[in-house]
């Protein structure tokens, strides 16, 4: 192919205009799936609390007739729990320049930095709310430690998340303990060995929280876990796509012997346990909702400072199950 001598080409050519779509487009996960699916409540002091109460067992109960009652039953009191509320913020610094600059794909600087951080600050919830008491989850933490988490005037406070309450329903791996947490007194889950994760321990915690009284109606795994889930034998049979060409490979829905739960994927969970929750027996108690203030102006930008406090109420653990140590 030839060019003819003294063509002008865009190399030589100076003043083109830039290309850049006015849009931004980003990647990064925002979906919270436990934080969207439990009720919302309203905290009213940093140490949120609750009762709980259980029935008596079920027992051999004839009377003879006409019989008078000679004794009493002693009445059980109710059980006393509560969380202490973690603030969690987020803050944009904008130069007044910066704000005044036209830019692609947003029209106000502050107002789009702030919507980022809006949904970092709903990640890092989510992340607290399935841990178990130091504030993060997924693959920068452990288990949790059994350190007090009152806070002081060197310490922040942090709530106790998914990971530090269910303890009556488990399925564990060698040498993993369940948390274990009264009024004042709390010792942290410890880690076992892992092993690969089978429909048989889903089966057992189903049936351990059934035995409670539960009902579930989520699974939440981390995404490899979904993926092998996806493989239980269970779901091979449950569909019949001979009709189109589509293949399904997944299992979104899981109908058990004691009910149908709702199968989510969670990102910011850790990939070493299977929740089977029972959303209604779960809440977030909200001491301050969102809220974004001015600071004060030190110089030529603007600053702003996004807070929320919050805090997990367990309103019954026995109702929910959880398979851990999972490979």
């Amino acid at each position: 192919m030839a060019i003819v001598t003294g063509t002008y080409q865009t190399f030589q050519t100076k003043g083109i205009k830039e290309d850049l779509a006015d849009i931004i487009y980003r990647i990064t996960p925002t979906k919270t799936p436990f934080l969207s699916a439990i009720p919302k409540v309203k905290a009213t002091n940093t140490f949120h609390e609750w009762q709980t109460q259980d029935l008596a067992a079920v027992s051999a109960n004839a009377q003879i007739e006409g019989d008078d009652v000679s004794s009493f039953t002693s009445v059980t009191p109710t059980v006393r729990l509560g969380n202490y509320t973690q603030i969690s913020t987020k803050n944009v610094v904008i130069s007044g320049t910066n704000q005044a600059v036209k830019s692609a794909g947003r029209n106000n600087e502050m107002s789009y930095q702030l919507s980022m951080k809006s949904a970092e600050l709903k990640r890092d919830m989510e992340a607290a709310l399935l841990s178990a008491a130091n504030g993060v989850s997924g693959a920068v933490s452990n288990a949790g430690t059994s350190a007090t988490h009152a806070g002081s005037t060197s310490a922040a406070r942090q709530l106790r998340g998914l990971e530090g309450w269910i303890a009556t329903n488990v399925d564990l791996g060698v040498s993993g303990v369940a948390p274990v947490y009264t009024m004042g007194s709390w010792a942290a889950p410890t880690d076992g060995t892992q092993r690969a994760f089978t429909e048989t321990q889903l089966k057992n915690a189903l049936q351990l929280a059934y035995a409670q009284g539960g009902e579930p109606d989520l699974i939440m795994v981390g995404p490899g876990q979904k993926q092998t889930f996806s493989t239980f034998t269970g779901g091979s049979t449950r569909f019949d796509k001979a009709e189109d060409k589509s293949v399904t490979a997944a299992v979104d829905v899981y109908i058990s012997d004691f009910g149908t739960l709702q199968v989510v994927p969670n990102r910011f969970q850790r990939t070493r346990t299977a929740f089977i929750l029972e959303t209604e027996k779960w809440a977030l108690a909200t001491l301050r909702s969102f809220d974004t203030v001015d600071l004060a102006k030190t110089g030529d930008a603007e600053k702003k400072l996004i807070t929320v406090e919050y805090t997990l109420e367990s309103r019954q653990e026995k109702a929910s199950a959880a398979v851990k140590d999972l490979s």
